[in-house]
């Protein structure tokens, strides 16, 4: 949930520099509750937006440890309660680290593939979400955004995507506006 919530407008490569020294330092709900937020903020601070995340941490760490006696809840509800955690975090939290499948996430590169494919039109990451959910079966769920970030980052680039080498090009109808 921590590394989620420093994915944001950060690259997970980022990430997971700043998270080999940050678990050892921080290992539970508790320490974060804890922190120094001076610390904590240089601490993290290679994945932007330092001060806005290390208080959500904090705050995060603090509701974790004074409702939720330091575990980390298993529904929806109770994740949305903790700070910096909206659907996208709470969806990879409760598919990754529980196997509850009630959502699809939807970041950045599902945003920009599902577009480009003409499966929303939509901008809102809820209503994305919402509109997958209607198009694919449940069983689904965990595993369609994961293939479309691995292609987002690798093939279907926000910048310069690889439209001669994309395997599901002749699946998309945006194929070549890009050259």
């Amino acid at each position: 949930m921590v590394a989620t919530v420093l994915s944001a407008q950060c690259t997970d490569e980022r990430v997971n520099q700043v998270t080999r020294s940050l678990f050892p330092k921080y290992p539970d709900a508790a320490s974060f509750a804890e922190a120094n937020l001076t610390e904590l903020e240089e601490a993290i601070r290679p994945t932007g937006f330092f001060r806005s995340k290390a208080r959500h941490l904090h705050k995060m760490g603090e509701r974790l440890v004074d409702t939720y006696g330091g575990e980390v809840p298993a529904t929806m509800e109770d994740l949305l309660t903790l700070a910096g955690v909206a659907r996208k975090t709470a969806n990879v939290v409760l598919s990754n680290a529980f196997g509850i499948h009630d959502g699809i996430v939807v970041d950045t590169h599902v945003k920009r593939v599902t577009h480009r494919l003409g499966l929303t039109d939509s901008k809102d990451p809820v209503k994305i979400e919402k509109e997958l959910m209607t198009i694919l079966p449940h069983e689904a769920w965990h595993a369609f955004p994961w293939r479309l970030i691995l292609h987002g980052r690798t093939v279907c680039k926000a910048r310069r995507p690889l439209c001669g080498e994309c395997p599901i090009s002749n699946l998309c109808p945006s194929k070549g506006d890009f050259d």
